[in-house]
């Protein structure tokens, strides 16, 4: 008698497995497509560099207050209305007449995002079991890749072809087709415990108890902290370091996200062969690895681009393996609280970003004295940092992302 729940269920299921991809690419939108930008921004604006740090800052931040809102009212009409304060603020954004109001749009397009991804992220816990979760999560994460390796291209389009202000535009348009789909066809997928639509009392004490949670949520947090230093500072480095174009600089971030792609599809396979410990060890050689020949490229060649490329496809290689382990192995101990770990692993990825390229951006200057060397040590410490999680930490796990029955 329940078959017909059962077949709508697993309809249901399809179709997020469709749609997740499409809500996780909001954020590579909202950033790569960006990027060409920044030069054109500054120059008709002011510094832009502002502008992004204060979107990634407002990013960590809201999920702390979006993560507690998605456990007690559900993950549909926070989703919702995500959906609809970016499309609100991307479109604010291409009319901004000074470097101050951009940088406010960017700010609530960033608590936007919040609450986009800890929806889409918490609802992954909802229908999956833990052990499920790294799978489902690399898929996504392959989808976000896709649009991962358009949007700087399609930025830096735009930006040569219009101006920056329809990067800006294509946002709104984008998170406004993605609206229209949410509102047809994303159905509520938290299931309140005993009629109790609040979350349990000291749930933040909760996550943070979990060994698991802590260890994973490390992970994801350094590798994006690394990346998130090249995504900052990789702008100045190829287009006002080394002469290179804003449509020639498009393709680099687009190639990263080619071997992302690559990557998130290679994690599916490495967890089904080796499980989840096995596999990040494997990222963080990667990562260490590219870091390091970026390093020696600045050592032996400062002014090669080479190097540097090379560096950061090997680095890709290991974050597309860190970050579908990392986002579903800290919310996989935790289904009953699956917004409020979302949130907090979310905010712990911003925060780790945010202080990195604070800091790295300290050492930039106009004449680039420094080189790609700000850009590159971050890069550096994050590989150290995911060796010692990968073969000190998650080992010491007893149980990590068992099996269990949904």
């Amino acid at each position: 008698m329940t078959r017909p729940g059962l077949r709508e269920r697993r309809r249901f299921e399809v179709g997020f497995s469709l749609l997740l991809p499409l809500l996780l690419a909001a954020q590579p939108m909202a950033t790569d497509s960006y990027l060409p930008a920044l030069p054109a921004i500054a120059k008709e604006l002011g510094s832009a560099s502002t502008s992004l740090t204060l979107f990634v800052l407002a990013f960590g931040f809201a999920q702390l207050l979006c993560g507690p809102l998605a456990d007690r009212f559900g993950r549909r009409p926070v989703l919702l209305a995500g959906l609809g304060c970016y499309v609100v603020a991307a479109l604010g954004g291409a009319f901004a007449g000074s470097v101050a109001v951009l940088a406010g749009w960017r700010t609530l397009q960033g608590f936007s995002m919040a609450a986009i991804l800890v929806c889409a992220r918490a609802a992954v816990r909802d229908l999956y079991p833990a052990h499920e979760g790294p799978h489902i999560m690399a898929r996504g994460l392959t989808g976000l890749g896709v649009v991962g390796l358009l949007a700087p291209l399609l930025g830096a389009w735009l930006v040569q072809g219009a101006g920056w202000r329809w990067v800006m535009a294509s946002m709104a348009l984008y998170a406004l087709l993605l609206l229209a789909f949410c509102w047809r066809s994303f159905g509520e997928t938290r299931r309140p415990l005993a009629g109790d639509l609040s979350a349990p009392r000291g749930s933040a004490r909760a996550v943070f108890a979990s060994r698991s949670f802590r260890a994973w949520a490390s992970l994801a947090a350094t590798t994006y902290g690394g990346l998130f230093c090249f995504l900052l500072l990789s702008p100045m480095v190829y287009i006002g370091y080394l002469g290179w174009s804003p449509a020639m600089y498009g393709w680099i971030p687009a190639g990263g996200s080619l071997v992302y792609i690559f990557s998130t599809t290679l994690c599916r396979r490495l967890l089904r062969k080796h499980g989840p410990v096995r596999t990040v060890q494997l990222g963080a050689t990667l990562s260490m690895a590219g870091a390091s020949i970026q390093a020696l490229g600045c050592w032996l060649a400062p002014y090669s681009a080479v190097p540097l490329l090379v560096g950061h496809a090997v680095y890709s290689l290991g974050h597309g393996i860190h970050q579908p382990c990392g986002q579903a192995g800290a919310v996989g101990d935790l289904p009953h609280l699956a917004g409020r770990a979302v949130s907090w692993s979310g905010f712990g990825m911003m925060m780790v970003a945010f202080s990195a390229g604070q800091l790295a951006a300290q050492f930039v200057d106009n004449d680039f004295s420094n080189g790609a060397w700000p850009m590159v040590v971050p890069m550096l410490l994050a590989g150290c940092v995911l060796l010692a999680i990968a073969f000190l930490w998650l080992p010491r796990l007893q149980h990590p992302m068992k099996k269990e029955s949904p």
